[in-house]
């Protein structure tokens, strides 16, 4: 499943934005809406370009915790593949971007790197 030029242009210039930033101090964190998310991701044992991107403290703001969220999925596959490109898990036919599930006060997004060969 491709995502639309304009959404994957969006996802790139949230990680370079955050690749210039970086995240290792308190004050060189990445913010979404003012808010910061703590994240992380997680690889599946069995084939690692199978993910969860799971953030923190998403009752600051649900639109800042979507984005937090794709932003750690696609460095993930950026660090680990050298892909922006993200099939999203759970997405219908045609739909454009990720689903995002709740639990909480964390978020989390499901996807497969892709890789082109």
């Amino acid at each position: 499943m491709r995502r639309s030029g304009t959404y994957r242009l969006g996802a790139l210039a949230l990680v370079a934005l955050a690749l210039v930033a970086g995240c290792a101090d308190r004050e060189e964190r990445v913010l979404f809406d003012g808010n910061y998310y703590p994240g992380k991701v997680r690889g599946e044992k069995d084939d690692r370009r199978d993910f969860t991107a799971t953030v923190r403290r998403a009752n600051a703001g649900s639109e800042g915790a979507q984005d937090a969220a794709v932003y750690e999925a696609t460095r993930y596959c950026l660090k680990n593949f050298g892909t922006s490109e993200i099939a999203w898990s759970g997405a219908a036919e045609g739909q454009e971007g990720p689903v995002y599930a709740r639990s909480g006060d964390s978020l989390s997004v499901t996807g497969r790197c892709v890789i082109w060969n």
